[in-house]
């Protein structure tokens, strides 16, 4: 009797255990499709708007683009350095001189801004170089009409030797200014850089990760510039607003497609024929705009990647955070954040050691029928591969 009470116990024992196999199984089949779903929905918009969202190709059959692109081919500025520096308050002429810069990081900041120089010297802009290959982040500033301020930026200057202040009045009128600038200097004093960033003191960049994309390309490494891609923009025509741009300021009714002035990637050559084109253009529109405005007068074509965010702020996520490119509106307690990705590097060393796991619902632990509500509330356990417990944060879902 005993023994047959035992066989008994141990039939239903097994039968559980493959029960809880086959459960286990739909489980895992179930995570898995969640996780090739999340990626495909986060990273296959680039593909998607490389090749349908592209602008289209330009022929470069026209005469006055072909000679842009010779003029700036055979640019030299090595014989106007030593005027050239002098039209600068700082020019920081030296910085470029000793090195071979793969990529060069330029923040247009305000003058009265030092707090937030600090907080980007101490987090994303204290990376030096990526697999051997230099990176240098420097910022560029109007001068300001406070003589305090101007102090604290000659002394911030002689402590990190990274600005570059131009000999024009930092204002929201003058931000044009200030990006033709940063143009001019590259090409005059920094032009081994491979690659430039442009970007604003109020974003967060993923340096490594544009580091090593640009690394991976192989081919067609010239006519690069790239970000996200502002399409059929419309100059404002409000005369109250900050940004008013009359109808003889520019004419046409439509903006040419142009990168978002938030962040965008340039290739040396590019520098060079922005710079050549800037001299004709009126300095009348929106930095961005100027700058997609002389690209297409030298023919080059603005390319769409997602990786960059424009005018969107990411919410925090450490795995997206390892893949993407930038992140607006970077409030200074988010700084946190990347102390937490920069630390963790042991902890999460890429974007594929990280696992997205749905969270099961409270209510489905219950045995509930989840409200709709509750359906659509999704959330991820971010698991590494790692002793350390996983945390619970947000998905992340980018529109």
């Amino acid at each position: 009797m005993t023994t047959s009470n035992y066989k008994g116990r141990s039939e239903r024992l097994s039968l559980l255990q493959v029960m809880f196999c086959r459960l286990r199984t739909h489980q895992w089949c179930f995570i898995i499709f969640n996780i090739m779903l999340f990626h495909a929905l986060l990273f296959g918009g680039d593909l998607l708007e490389e090749y349908f969202l592209h602008s289209l190709p330009v022929t470069y059959t026209d005469m006055k683009i072909l000679k842009i692109r010779e003029m700036a081919r055979k640019l030299d500025m090595d014989p106007l350095k030593t005027n050239m520096s002098k039209s600068y308050i700082i020019s920081s002429s030296e910085v470029c001189s000793d090195q071979e810069v793969f990529l060069l990081v330029i923040v247009c900041s305000s003058s009265e801004n030092s707090t937030r120089r600090n907080l980007i010297r101490r987090t994303w802009g204290n990376v030096t170089g990526i697999r051997g290959y230099t990176v240098l982040v420097l910022f560029a500033l109007g001068k300001t009409a406070s003589e305090a301020i101007q102090l604290d930026i000659s002394e911030e200057s002689l402590k990190h030797g990274d600005i570059i202040e131009g000999n024009f009045l930092d204002s929201f009128e003058n931000q044009t200014l200030k990006t033709v600038m940063s143009m001019e200097w590259t090409v005059t004093f920094c032009s081994t850089a491979r690659f430039i960033l442009k970007t604003n003191e109020e974003m967060f960049v993923n340096i490594p990760s544009l580091a090593e994309y640009l690394l991976s390309l192989r081919t067609h490494l010239e006519d690069i510039y790239m970000g996200k891609v502002i399409h059929h923009d419309m100059p404002d025509r409000d005369p109250q607003s900050q940004s008013f741009v009359s109808l003889s300021q520019y004419q046409e009714e439509y903006y040419p497609d142009y990168c978002s002035g938030t962040a965008f990637v340039i290739s040396q050559d590019v520098a060079r024929k922005i710079y050549i084109v800037a001299k004709e253009t009126p300095v009348l529109v929106p930095p961005d705009v100027f700058v997609g405005i002389c690209a297409k007068n030298a023919g080059i074509i603005p390319i769409q990647s997602s990786r960059f965010s424009g005018k969107k702020h990411i919410r925090y996520n450490r795995c997206c955070y390892k893949f993407i490119f930038t992140s607006s509106e970077m409030k200074d307690e988010l700084f946190k954040e990347w102390r937490e990705i920069s630390d963790g590097k042991d902890y999460v060393k890429n974007i594929q050691n990280c696992l997205f796991i749905q969270d099961l619902h409270p209510a489905n632990q219950t045995g509930k029928k989840p409200t709709k509500k509750q359906k659509t509330n999704y959330f991820c356990t971010i698991s590494c591969r790692h002793e350390r417990p996983p945390k619970v944060a947000s998905v992340i879902v980018i529109n």
